[in-house]
């Protein structure tokens, strides 16, 4: 059953485009992550929840649009935002009879204290709860309003170990109950942590990540095949590694390559994910593509540089186009190279 479904979503932000046109549905049972920036997140979010204006498209929550009945529209839906509010004089006990009553909810408040571990807090004011233990209790809100879209942003964010594995411990309950769900997080692993389809969100619309399991990947060399039979094929994608997930990068996403102790990075959108393959690999891999190997322990993508600095005559910098505007040395004897491709004298 679709619970959710965004058809030719766009948003501008006067001459910005913060997301191109997209598609997605999300139905009853799914989990999925859209990983982007926090402009992009938090306009996505207020489109949804019918407090911005979307530039064009249209959202359906059980096949009702938010122009039709808006409150019809915000019964279905119910939100885990990043900075919800608790009454910090109230008990834990205090919040959550609170919940019970506001939604005229049947769930009991022993069940959900103990799906969100605070069933021994429950007579601790909230004021003396640890910043995890009140994200648990603000999770607690959502078993009791019962929406068929959950919506969770940034669930995990600066939380101890033990919160986090009540989240995604939450999410498949949930989940199990029949709910849709959708993660808004821009952080990888955090998308990660509770399924397998992620997509990222930019000013270039909605692209899936592609992700393979390191279990799935085992499980495919248990049988003994008859034959193998090897072709020679051209592998565009480059491979990291988030906890025990491969997750593949098409490399126009990678603005640059870092190399730290031995260890090769793929920073992308701000992020730095750690790679198996050494600098002379990804440099032999990716130059097809209009990566340059401007310094010793840099690579970087041509088409993410917006300016090449001068600063001595031995110094040389490259600033990208990134939002950090992050800059990438370029050492005397590349700058020479990079001269010679860019048909400068």
């Amino acid at each position: 059953m679709e619970i959710l479904k965004i058809t030719d979503l766009e948003k501008h932000n006067k001459d910005t485009v913060l997301f191109s046109a997209f598609q997605l549905t999300i139905s009853a049972n799914e989990i999925v992550s859209v990983h982007s920036s926090m402009n992009v997140r938090s306009a996505l979010l207020k489109i949804l929840m019918g407090e911005l204006p979307a530039s064009s498209g249209s959202i359906y929550i059980n096949e009702k649009d938010i122009n039709e009945s808006k409150r019809s529209y915000l019964k279905n839906i119910s939100v885990l935002f990043l900075d919800d509010g608790l009454y910090e004089r109230l008990t834990v006990k205090d919040h959550l009879s609170f919940y019970q009553a506001i939604f005229s909810s049947n769930f009991p408040i022993e069940e959900v204290a103990r799906l969100v571990q605070l069933e021994d807090k429950s007579k601790v004011r909230v004021g003396k709860l640890t910043f995890s233990e009140q994200r648990r209790l603000h999770l607690s809100r959502i078993f009791f309003q019962n929406a068929e879209l959950i919506i969770f942003e940034e669930p995990d964010q600066n939380v101890d170990l033990e919160t986090k594995r009540v989240f995604i411990k939450a999410a498949r309950e949930l989940k199990a109950r029949g709910k849709a769900i959708l993660v808004l997080t821009g952080n990888m692993e955090s998308a990660l942590a509770v399924t397998d389809t992620v997509y990222r969100l930019d000013d270039k619309g909605l692209h899936p990540i592609e992700i393979q399991s390191e279990e799935n990947e085992e499980e495919m060399q248990e049988g003994e095949p008859e034959e193998i039979i090897i072709q020679p094929a051209r592998f565009e994608k480059i491979p990291t590694k988030v906890n025990d997930k491969i997750v593949l990068f098409d490399p126009p996403e990678i603005d640059y390559i870092e190399s730290s102790d031995g260890q090769s990075h793929l920073n992308i959108k701000g992020e730095s994910y750690p790679c198996m393959f050494t600098m002379t690999e990804l440099e032999s891999r990716l130059i097809p593509y209009g990566f340059f190997r401007c310094h010793r322990s840099y690579i970087v993508n041509l088409q993410k540089v917006r300016e090449v600095i001068t600063w001595t005559r031995n110094s040389f910098t490259l600033v990208l186009n990134d939002e950090s505007k992050s800059s990438i040395p370029l050492s005397k004897s590349k700058m020479a190279e990079l001269k010679e491709m860019l048909g400068l004298k």
